[in-house]
């Protein structure tokens, strides 16, 4: 699997303080079943990396694994702050994408309110990138209005829904509004989100089997990731059949 969201480099933002935390991650990874892991620190205002800070920590972790076995690849890339993009020339939005594909992760506000979102996502198109939302699903302003996270789909935009919001572990709210993303169609990928081997784990196959998905899993961890940093298109969902009760949003897909 390729899991497209970690906080695994060490001490540059809420994830690992130290290289030992980040190769207790990288061995859950491994565990997991998780052959690929894109190392995605926070570009924000409270975390203020660039290509160079998240270079420079993976260079740590390098020297760190070097001579150990390493059954995990670790490929760079962000998770951008959407009230970022404006500030980032062109050069430090390249630096920042997942692996060296045209594909960023953008991080949408938590809050009810999507001030500005709208205007990087346009922007990050106009300058021949690609965007994936980070876990839109624990989004409050999505949640409130679903149509406008459909709206950023419709022209262009992917899902990556976190797999901890798959069984309830970022609360019921963003359980429901991640499970009606997949029966809508609007989930293209699921991701760890991972920030430490415990209590915020690097897994996603458990709880895609859990919630009752695993006929997608592949396509959700493998197909789609492997496009992304392919910068290859995005492969159709196969058709799948879901045993269980479906989730209810305000939304109509045809």
């Amino acid at each position: 699997m390729i899991d497209l969201h970690s906080h695994v480099l060490p001490g540059i933002d809420d994830g690992p303080p130290d290289t030992g935390g980040s190769e207790a991650m990288l061995a859950a990874a491994a565990e997991a079943g998780i052959e690929t892991m894109l190392a995605t620190p926070h570009v924000s205002s409270r975390y203020r990396n660039d290509a160079t800070t998240i270079a420079a920590a993976a260079e740590e972790l390098g020297a760190a694994r070097d001579g150990a076995r390493a059954p995990v690849q670790v490929l760079l890339g962000a998770e951008v702050a959407a009230t970022r993009i404006a500030e980032l020339d062109r050069d430090e939005l390249g630096g920042l994408c997942l692996g060296e594909s045209p594909w960023m992760l953008l991080e949408p506000p938590f809050a009810s309110v999507l001030t500005g979102l709208d205007a990087a996502v346009d922007e990050l198109h106009s300058l021949g990138y690609r965007v994936l939302l980070a876990h839109p699903e624990r989004c409050q302003a999505f949640r409130r209005e679903p149509t406008l996270l459909e709206a950023l789909i419709d022209r262009g935009a992917l899902g990556s829904v976190t797999s901890g919001s798959l069984v309830g572990r970022f609360g019921g709210e963003a359980k429901r509004m991640a499970l009606a993303m997949l029966d809508a169609g609007l989930a293209h990928n699921v991701a760890s989100d991972a920030h430490d081997p415990v209590h915020r784990p690097p897994s996603i196959a458990a709880e895609i089997e859990a919630c009752g998905w695993g006929e997608l899993r592949e396509w959700l961890t493998l197909a789609v990731p492997g496009a992304i940093l392919a910068g290859e298109e995005i492969p159709r969902r196969p058709q799948v059949t879901v045993r269980r009760r479906r989730s209810r949003l305000p939304w109509r897909r045809g």
